[in-house]
């Protein structure tokens, strides 16, 4: 379906976070997505991949995770210059201001006329996959994508060491699992914690595995993998629409 575009502002610590709003056109309530981005923030293939799930029937937020830190409205180029400036950016943030921003577009997808608030999910890219793996411990969030989550056996995410994989049990939603198998940044021994963790935990989950490298989804970089990204689109879409589309 078609979809409308818009920018809002919240207030998170007494700092402008702007948040990238895709929604369905038709007039209608839709579930809705808090949708993290890598650490490259809102760029175009970021925003492409936004608009694209909203076409699918969902009101999608995205905020920029370093707006602390950064300009409003600053996409971070995606080369090594700007993967030194994401990643410090990354480790400046404190994982309560990560946390502290999530509540904030929950509670803003909340108000949203055009939002079911019984149907509030999350899908997260890189740090964002890590970041949307940390939603699920809020009770509103019922479902959770984390693609190629970054750090999170590790505890690697920003200020100091995340307590994620302790917390594990605390997510009450569905989860699903996109991984790349040729992904250095997620080795095997990791994949395999972090899938313990979670069934460990007893988390309705998916796992699914391409022979891909990191950010293989993103459609500007050497790494994009055309079949793959959309294999796994095809699964993120059937996925949402059991856990919190009916």
């Amino acid at each position: 379906m078609q979809i409308t575009k818009r920018n809002v502002e919240l207030r998170v610590d007494d700092s402008l976070m702007r948040v990238y709003v895709a929604s369905p056109k038709p007039a209608g309530v839709y579930p809705g997505i808090l949708f993290y981005s890598d650490i490259y923030q809102l760029g175009d293939p970021i925003i492409r991949l936004a608009n694209y799930l909203a076409g699918y029937g969902y009101v999608v937020a995205a905020p920029e995770i370093f707006h602390r830190l950064e300009p409003i409205g600053l996409a971070i180029t995606p080369d090594d210059l700007g993967r030194m400036r994401g990643n410090d950016d990354a480790r400046r943030t404190a994982i309560a201001e990560y946390d502290a921003d999530c509540q904030a577009v929950i509670e803003f997808l909340k108000a949203e006329s055009s939002v079911n608030p019984d149907k509030i999910g999350t899908l997260g890219f890189c740090i964002g996959g890590h970041l949307a793996f940390r939603a699920g411990f809020a009770q509103e969030i019922k479902a959770s994508v984390c693609c190629y989550p970054t750090g999170i056996p590790s505890g690697k995410l920003g200020k100091g060491v995340a307590d994620t994989i302790q917390r594990v049990s605390e997510i009450k939603g569905k989860m699903l699992l996109v991984l790349g198998t040729l992904d250095p940044h997620i080795p095997e021994h990791d994949r395999q914690v972090l899938i313990k963790a979670i069934e460990d935990a007893g988390i309705v989950h998916k796992v699914v595995l391409y022979s891909a490298e990191h950010t293989f989804m993103r459609d500007d970089g050497y790494r994009y993998d055309s079949v793959a990204a959309t294999a796994a689109w095809a699964e993120i879409i059937d996925f949402l629409a059991l856990a919190i589309s009916h």
